[in-house]
């Protein structure tokens, strides 16, 4: 007669949500479960075992400590930032949402005992799925070709001016738009800019060389946006985007056009050739 509730359901890929297991017997064990597909089929788990502290009927994820899983510890989130590929995947399977305006589903579960493996072939007790988007009511996106750049803008909803991002991702490439929707949503004018992808408009078919940043193309349509302060405009660089920001902001220097700051994330110091 266990009952499994999640509020928020719907919310915020960084919004804090409470998983709350209802009638528990006292010191009833059990395993929390989240399971999610991701846009390109690929299926990611993570799972806690907790245990049910008398007199109060319900467990409460967010309060009570994980004693073992995929995290440990009092973790409101872990059911999210601890998912990895599920066992026989393919390695090195990263999770990526490719498609902002559709919610992230995670479906959580509740089995009984401390389970580890198997969870195809279990039957839970209860389950709930919950909406995690990475796009907030009112962000509008809008494809960027123009002034040859290949990029995603997201505009925060309302007349701004907003502080601007430039959001370079890291060496696997493509257009990366998940954290660049998020900024939007927390009120950052963001522009996801693909630059090492090889342009199909370039005869040789090469990768996009530092002409592609070094001309202030990026920085100039995020500075003469109507909705973008032209003073605030920052770069985001994530990787192998680390070295390509330093580089961009250095050369920079001598131009008009400066980011206000930039933010490296797990950088590489190996600069392109």
């Amino acid at each position: 007669c266990l009952n499994l509730s999640v509020q928020p359901s719907r919310g915020m890929v960084d919004q804090k949500f409470t998983v709350l297991v209802h009638n528990c017997p006292p010191g009833f064990q059990l395993t929390l479960h989240a399971r999610h597909q991701s846009d390109d089929g690929h299926a990611f788990q993570a799972f806690a075992h907790y245990c049910a502290t008398p007199p109060a009927p319900w467990m409460v994820a967010s309060e009570d400590p994980s004693l073992g899983g995929t995290y440990s510890g009092t973790q409101p989130m872990g059911l999210l930032w601890s998912l990895r590929q599920v066992p026989g995947s393919k390695p090195g399977l990263r999770l990526r949402k490719t498609n902002v305006l559709t919610p992230m589903e995670v479906t959580i579960s509740v089995y009984p005992g401390h389970q580890s493996q198997g969870f195809d072939d279990l039957v839970p007790l209860a389950s709930v799925v919950v909406e995690r988007w990475y796009v907030a009511p009112g962000v509008l996106r809008v494809p960027v070709t123009e002034g040859g750049l290949t990029g995603t803008l997201f505009l925060p909803p309302g007349p701004g001016p907003f502080p601007g991002v430039v959001d370079l991702w890291g060496g696997g490439g493509r257009l990366v738009e998940y954290r660049a929707a998020l900024l939007a949503s927390l009120a950052f004018a963001s522009l996801a800019l693909d630059y090492i992808t090889p342009k199909v408009t370039i005869e040789t078919g090469k990768m996009v060389d530092f002409d592609y940043l070094e001309d202030q193309t990026a920085f100039r349509f995020l500075q003469e946006h109507p909705q973008v302060c032209s003073s605030r405009i920052a770069m985001l660089g994530l990787s192998f985007g680390c070295a390509v920001a330093l580089r961009t902001a250095v050369l920079l220097q001598s131009c008009e056009v400066q980011p206000r700051c930039v933010v490296c994330i797990s950088g590489s110091h190996v600069q392109p050739v």
